[in-house]
């Protein structure tokens, strides 16, 4: 074990193991790291596997291609071990294609950067996810004692489970940057378009069985298989090839697999159950023609034609690179025209009685 630079240890700190085998990754990730962060760096899977039989770090940043043991086979080593399975995995690679991205993220990983990095994006990235796992702890660590907490305890549990969905919301809103507020906005559209639904006794015996609290926080993970599409594409300032546009859809199905993954780690499941639900379904349409699934009329899942809706109008009143937003009048206009095609007829009505609602967010 090798520490990144000569400077005594820092118990307020965190420590980061840089695993690469080109000395000048190395050396880069080390000068991004050092000032922040303990660093130690490693040249092989093996010899990580061993120093973390004497320390534990805060997280590993892993490079893919590697001799002998590659990142695949070495974070399957680090899952493998109960005492550092918990460990933050953030891969490394020059590979830019979603097949290789999604195999690091089902074994395991919470992200990739692709090389060569920006270290600033590296450090962002480092920051948010060393934020998620001091509260999943948390969080963890409540739920172990959750027969013994009630009342206050149990909203504070409530609040962790709150903090952790906004983190990783905040992180996928962070790469997509040019749609920033989308998911706070989607989240407000939501609630006005429950609380109509509610009020007017629509779907009761479905929403009967809702938790609507935990409703409104699983919308903010709607978006979040995006995580593993590239920056170049999620960022690019141009309209997408179709090539493109093929890997943006496929963030519904990838966001059923992250939730998946996270449900892995908790005991509370009933928030991740609503935001695969949404995360997979919001762009399935009600004439079939949606995806990635091509389900139609009340096949789609309830939440997910919620979700259509309150989507499309925030897409349509928002600055887009390639367009300027639609006055709240025209977004109305072509969400009528959607009516029975691309949305629940019954929603668009349920809209349109509570539009002027949706108005004043889009104002603010």
């Amino acid at each position: 074990m090798k520490e990144g630079k000569k400077f005594s240890m820092s118990p307020d700190r965190k420590t980061i193991f840089l695993v690469d085998d080109d000395v000048t990754n190395l050396t880069v990730g080390n000068d991004a790291l050092s000032d922040v962060y303990n660093s130690f760096t490693f040249n092989s899977g093996s010899r990580l596997i061993q120093a973390m039989e004497k320390r534990i770090p805060d997280l590993i940043l892993l490079d893919v291609e590697m001799p002998e043991m590659d990142g695949y086979e070495t974070i399957k080593r680090v899952k493998s071990k109960q005492e550092t399975r918990h460990i933050p995995v953030i891969f490394l690679t020059a590979k830019s294609d979603n097949d290789s991205e999604l195999r690091g993220l089902s074994l395991g990983a919470i992200d990739y950067v692709i090389k060569p990095f920006s270290p600033q994006l590296l450090l962002k990235r480092i920051e948010v996810h060393l934020l998620v796992q001091e509260q999943k702890q948390e969080l963890m660590h409540f739920n172990t004692n959750l027969q013994e907490m009630v009342g206050e305890k149990t909203k504070t549990v409530i609040e962790l489970q709150n903090a952790i969905i906004r983190t990783m919301a905040e992180l996928v809103e962070w790469r997509d940057d040019v749609t920033g507020g989308h998911i706070e906005r989607t989240q407000r559209y939501v609630s006005i378009l429950l609380n109509a639904l509610l009020e007017r006794g629509l779907h009761k015996e479905e929403t009967d069985l809702w938790d609507i609290d935990l409703v409104l926080q699983s919308t903010q993970l709607h978006d979040v298989g995006k995580i593993a599409i590239k920056d170049s594409i999620l960022q690019k300032p141009d309209k997408l090839t179709p090539e493109e546009f093929e890997i943006i859809k496929k963030h519904t199905t990838w966001g059923e697999e992250v939730i998946e993954n996270i449900k892995k780690n908790t005991t509370e499941h009933a928030f991740l159950d609503y935001a695969k639900i949404m995360a997979g379904s919001h762009h399935e349409k009600w004439d079939g023609s949606g995806y990635q699934r091509g389900l139609k009329g009340t096949e789609i899942p309830l939440l997910g034609r919620i979700m259509a809706v309150v989507d499309v109008y925030d897409a349509l009143v928002s600055d887009r690179p390639y367009k300027s937003a639609y006055p709240h009048e025209v977004a109305v206009e072509i969400i009528i025209e959607g009516k029975g095609t691309h949305f629940d007829p019954e929603l668009v009505e349920l809209f349109l009685s509570i539009e002027d609602k949706f108005k004043e967010i889009t104002e603010k």
